[in-house]
């Protein structure tokens, strides 16, 4: 399968890819090697890498709102 790099270095991935990842929205992404491993994180079963930034924003009193303002400040750059 081939996957294309369009605007911003994202990916669009082949619908085939798609239909087989069952809903998930986010992706740990690896890299071995010269290969880029993207694997599929599925709500409401947190990695345990998830959950440590989930746990800290809640610490930290950040929203998604905040996280999102982040975004948008961070691309404009």
């Amino acid at each position: 399968m081939l996957a294309k790099k369009v605007v911003r270095n994202q990916l669009a991935l082949p619908r085939s890819a798609v239909n087989e990842i069952l809903r998930a929205d986010y992706f740990e992404i690896h890299l071995q090697g010269r290969n880029i491993v993207l694997k599929p994180i599925r709500n409401g079963k947190p990695t345990t890498k998830l959950a440590k930034v989930r746990a800290k924003m809640k610490y930290l009193g950040l929203t998604e709102r905040d996280v999102t303002k982040a975004i948008r400040w961070a691309r404009s750059r």
